[in-house]
């Protein structure tokens, strides 16, 4: 069983936090959900690490207003803040040694965020990067598999909702509802292939999400634009994966991910869509041990 931890920051706001693993290990593999999501999205990444890799610790959470950590102020919700908030997780959870940032959407850009605020401590402390169905550029490549024009009237409705749940606070998504767009939820989220217990999985996690945080990220996320950032760790050991049938973080946003960091392993994955590490494990656990083989074969760099 995890380790079950909680992070408290200095705004009051309580992080949930699993990890298991040796406390001491050299290597940390920290893994960072989507928007709406929690930390459970990652079940079938956590379990290939404990079987392949027993000697590495394995920490999930839940970002601020999701799964089990509890809401926080509407200014809060931005993709700085989750920065910040993956600052704080490392500084509690890992033993010291080096870390891999695992990334889902969301949880990718808080890694490009994290880059960009603490230079200096994610210079310290990361080894390795995977970025899973995220973007750098917010939601300039974002049209939903839909027209130009349609995608434009899309988000637009989006936003103003967004606007509209964001001052909803800490209230929950009503089941019976979610329940009743699951059709939907499975059109936008993933592609050709779909296990029911994985839409199950997905429903309940926004059911745990607050509104607040539903609605008050996506500014920030659409608003998000870090090549810069990512150009600056092209010496790091690193893969990107998207399905080409994405809607949300469609192939573009990790080719433009490869070309800032041009030693990345780049895998589209034909017929998935945005939760590969659901549709696609395989290949989302394959492209992890990569990157991971390559963080413990390298030498330790100590004091930089």
């Amino acid at each position: 069983m995890p380790e079950q931890v909680e992070v408290r920051l200095p705004d009051d706001v309580r992080l949930h936090v699993e990890a298991s693993g040796p406390a001491d290990a050299e290597v940390t593999v920290v893994l960072l959900h989507g928007w709406t999501l929690d930390g459970r999205s990652w079940h079938r990444q956590v379990a290939a690490l404990h079987e392949t890799y027993p000697s590495v610790r394995v920490v999930t959470y839940d970002a601020r207003g999701h799964g089990r950590s509890s809401c926080m102020s509407l200014p809060t919700a931005t993709l700085a803040q989750l920065g910040d908030d993956l600052a704080a997780v490392l500084d509690t959870v890992s033993s010291g040694g080096r870390v891999v940032l695992v990334g889902h959407s969301m949880g990718g850009m808080t890694i490009m965020e994290y880059a960009h605020r603490h230079p200096e401590h994610f210079a310290h402390r990361t080894a390795g990067l995977l970025f899973v169905s995220t973007t750098a550029e917010g939601h300039t490549h974002t049209v939903y598999g839909l027209s130009p024009r349609i995608a434009r009237i899309i988000r637009l409705a989006e936003t103003t909702g967004a606007g509209v749940l964001a001052r909803c606070g800490s209230w929950r998504p009503p089941r019976a509802l979610l329940r009743a767009l699951q059709p939907s939820i499975r059109w936008m989220l993933f592609g050709e292939r779909c296990d029911p217990a994985d839409i199950r999985l997905v429903t309940s996690a926004v059911a745990r999400a607050s509104l607040r945080s539903i609605g008050g990220f996506r500014a920030s996320i659409g608003a998000q634009h870090r090549l810069e950032t990512l150009a600056a760790l092209a010496h790091l050991p690193a893969a990107a994966l998207v399905g080409d049938r994405d809607r949300l973080t469609p192939p573009p946003c990790a080719e433009s991910i490869a070309e800032a960091l041009p030693a990345t392993d780049l895998v589209v994955c034909p017929g998935a869509g945005h939760m590969l590490m659901m549709e696609r494990p395989e290949e989302v656990n394959g492209a992890l041990s990569g990157v991971l083989r390559r963080v413990l074969d390298a030498r330790p760099v100590r004091g930089c």
